[in-house]
């Protein structure tokens, strides 16, 4: 399949039968750094979403072409939400695809009346949340293991003038 650029993508709201297929994405994602079969394994947990997950958040895919080649999911709570996941097909990166995601999510939280996101970023992704603007703010223990570090992240939702 050839892919399009970033400007012939459409972002619509993940359908609750789409989750098999965003958590085969993700997991392709997440082994697009080389990360080894036992800790892809003890991923499988986390990057598995059921119907349930995508009717009672945000969550929203990138379509090129009819496929999916990447999402994004929320979860809020009073004024602060997370980017829970931001995923990118491997054989997709590179063409603004993350990019247009990241700002979707950022409209999204700030439609939605949240005034601050916090992401809890992949080692490998944290140069990418820098240049869109995230700030790092501390770091996370992995739910994986107590010896990784994720860098947390936040990007303000306010208007400047407040």
């Amino acid at each position: 399949m050839t892919m399009k650029t970033s400007a012939n993508a459409t972002i619509r709201p993940a359908l609750p039968e789409e989750a098999r297929l965003i958590s085969e994405l993700a997991l392709r994602s997440k082994g697009y750094w080389g990360y080894d079969q036992a800790f892809m394994d003890a991923c499988l947990p986390l990057l598995t979403f059921s119907a349930a997950y995508i009717t009672a958040h945000p969550v929203f895919v990138l379509e090129v072409a009819g496929a999916v080649v990447g999402f994004y999911s929320l979860l809020g709570s009073e004024s602060e939400v997370e980017l829970d996941n931001l995923f990118v097909d491997p054989d997709a990166i590179g063409r603004g695809y993350g990019k247009r995601l990241f700002r979707h999510a950022v409209a999204t939280a700030a439609r939605l009346g949240f005034r601050r996101m916090v992401i809890e970023s992949d080692p490998h992704a944290e140069a990418f949340y820098r240049a869109m603007g995230a700030v790092r703010c501390g770091e996370r223990l992995s739910p994986i293991s107590a010896a990784r570090r994720l860098p947390l992240m936040y990007v303000s939702l306010a208007p400047d003038n407040e």
